[in-house]
């Protein structure tokens, strides 16, 4: 993800993915069986000798069973009390919008209220999310559509909505007009970055350099 005032691209990937995959336990390849990409081009990523086209990155995402935004995470030290100048949020933009954090990413608690700008056809993608806690949900400004189990909301501005968010859902704006809304999650799991499900990077490079996809016995270690 692009965070204000910093190159989106200093972050490692490559060391993000064998961080990732060392937390889950999951071995090179395990991980090439699930993804369907050769151990050897995931060896490449993780020692930086290339860089994951946005479509690769999701095929490791569902693999690992994260979401895309996992592996751009830097980790922002957290304090029992949070302010925030309207100035000094953490934004990141979106595919189509822009996602201003209000705190929670440096909270120590297990609450994340953050606000979303949505232009016209602007969605939180087609699959939909789920994640431990609870969603809070008021339209600012615009219209903004959240379908939750296959049953469908209209937000207006506002109104509001509060769900488990065990349930999948997702939201889209299909008006004309941007659409502007506060989402606040609670009550999630400690391990749990659900804020995460709500961004779809903007700035990642769309190709892949070359991958070799012979194997080698460095590709099909265990680590």
């Amino acid at each position: 993800m692009e965070a204000t005032g910093k190159d989106p691209h200093s972050i490692d990937v490559g060391q993000r993915l064998r961080v990732l995959r060392a937390e889950r336990g999951v071995s090179m390849r395990a991980l090439a069986r699930r993804s369907g990409l050769s151990a050897n081009a995931l060896s490449m990523i993780e020692r930086g000798l290339t860089s994951p086209s946005v479509s690769t990155l999701h095929k490791l995402a569902g693999a690992l069973e994260v979401p895309i935004t996992a592996f751009f995470r830097q980790e922002p030290p957290r304090s029992k009390i949070v302010f925030r100048k309207a100035d000094d949020r953490v934004c990141v933009k979106l595919v189509k919008g822009i996602w201003e954090g209000l705190g929670g990413e440096s909270f120590t608690g297990r609450i994340e209220p953050f606000m979303i700008t949505l232009e016209q056809g602007g969605s939180s993608g087609e699959a939909g999310m789920i994640h431990t806690g609870h969603e809070f949900v008021y339209c600012l400004e615009g219209r903004l559509e959240y379908v939750i189990d296959e049953e469908r909301f209209d937000l207006e501005a506002g109104d509001s909505l509060i769900f488990a968010a065990q349930l999948q859902h997702r939201w889209s704006n299909q008006d004309e007009k941007p659409a502007k809304v506060i989402i606040v999650l609670a009550g999630f799991e400690e391990t749990e970055r659900p804020s995460e499900y709500h961004m779809t990077p903007a700035s990642l490079d769309e190709e892949d350099e070359d991958i070799v996809d012979e194997e080698t016995p460095e590709a099909l270690g265990g680590s």
